[in-house]
């Protein structure tokens, strides 16, 4: 099945650059263009695209507020382009804040090093955002396709109908049934660190999971969110300011403690230590041989060797598996998983990596997770 793209952009060269690249691929087909964020919104509405990618500096109407009012009258999912800068993250963080799916850097050259590689990357990411939920459990469920009618370049309002994410259009992978959710009523458990690993969907979440916890929260938080390395400073300092809990990038040698929450810097891999009963933290170069960068099996690993059994791992939304190994290794010295649901992820990859291995002790709504930390960790 094709994916139709509305291009919003205020560079007429990157608009026909981005149109090529993505017309090439065969399965993707740009269905309009948009030189503002207010001819982009009004197009959303008359195109119905399945994806919109969106710059967030434009005339008449800037990114942020047109993905806002898109969200409001017909969620649609949305790949921001932005820069590599830490201006450039404070907006990006705002875009993703007001529905955006995922963004990718605006210099094609900063994304892939030929053109091959650069189409391979732009068309599997505006595929896999096609794929996603805008804003999980908020969106609108998606209803089946009905590919035998003739899709209308222009319907009246009041037959507006829910946009239908890809996965609902395309043949489906068989989806194993979730664990069994937790019991109504849990015991506290005493744990030495909590990890959270996320990707697409993660600054969200993260988001909306950190602020509920109390600053006497009793344990560390390792927290790896798969970021460039010019986001991650940024994003650390968002959540420091609106959470009651201390949030800040992880530096080499930090110690953990209770009440604070260390992000893995971009570009790197963060692995913790124990020696001598101090837990710290490594931060090493990013190994070229991963896709990650950092990666949550790596953190988790080092998680699992050093505080065997008295670990949680959670996994939120994003693309991929990442996270699966860490959690099983975890899981084979005692640790308690947790992974959050199907209905509340915007990408359910990486939850659905771990929940499918069996790993889960816990399936729970993003919702409940902070309510649960609060509860379930002594």
């Amino acid at each position: 099945m094709t994916v139709s793209v509305l291009v919003v952009d205020d560079s007429g060269f990157f608009r026909k650059r981005l149109t090529e690249i993505l017309a090439a691929s065969g399965q993707i087909r740009v269905v309009g263009a948009a030189s503002n964020g207010r001819e982009g919104v009004e197009m959303a509405e008359r195109l119905r695209p399945d994806v919109i990618t969106m710059d967030y500096e434009m005339p008449v109407m800037d990114g942020i507020s047109a993905v806002r009012e898109i969200m409001r009258r017909h969620p649609t999912p949305v790949l921001m382009f932005s820069s590599l800068t830490y201006e450039g993250a404070r907006v990006t963080l705002d875009a993703l804040e007001a529905g955006a799916v995922d963004f990718l850097p605006k210099n094609f050259e900063e994304i892939a090093r030929d053109s091959s590689q650069l189409q391979k990357i732009l068309i599997d990411r505006v595929l896999d955002v096609a794929r996603s939920r805008p804003g999980g459990a908020s969106a609108p469920r998606a209803r089946p396709a009905e590919p035998q009618a003739p899709r209308p370049t222009d319907r009246p309002r009041a037959e507006h109908r829910p946009v239908t994410p890809v996965r609902e259009r395309v043949e489906r992978p068989v989806r194993e049934p979730e664990p069994p959710r937790r019991s109504a009523h849990r015991a506290a458990k005493h744990y030495s660190v909590v990890g959270i690993g996320t990707s697409t969907g993660g600054p969200v979440a993260l988001q909306k999971v950190l602020t509920v916890l109390p600053a006497s929260f009793p344990a560390p938080i390792v927290l790896v969110q798969h970021m460039p390395a010019s986001f991650t400073p940024a994003f650390a300092e968002r959540l420091n300011r609106l959470c009651k809990i201390e949030v800040r990038q992880a530096a080499d040698g930090d110690v953990l403690r209770p009440g604070l929450a260390l992000l893995a810097p971009g570009g790197k891999q963060m692995m913790i230590e124990s020696r001598g009963g101090q837990p710290r933290v490594r931060i090493l170069p990013g190994d070229e041989r991963l896709n990650y960068k950092p990666c949550v099996d790596v953190t988790f690993g080092s998680l699992a060797r050093s505080f065997p059994g008295k670990t949680l791992g959670v996994i939120l939304t994003g693309m991929g598996a990442d996270g699966r190994e860490g959690c099983r290794m975890m899981k084979q010295t005692g640790s308690d998983i947790w992974s959050q649901d199907e209905k509340s992820s915007v990408i359910y990859g990486m939850p659905m990596a771990v929940a499918k291995a069996g790993l889960s002790d816990e399936v729970l709504s993003l919702e409940e997770i902070g309510a649960r930390l609060v509860e379930g960790v002594c």
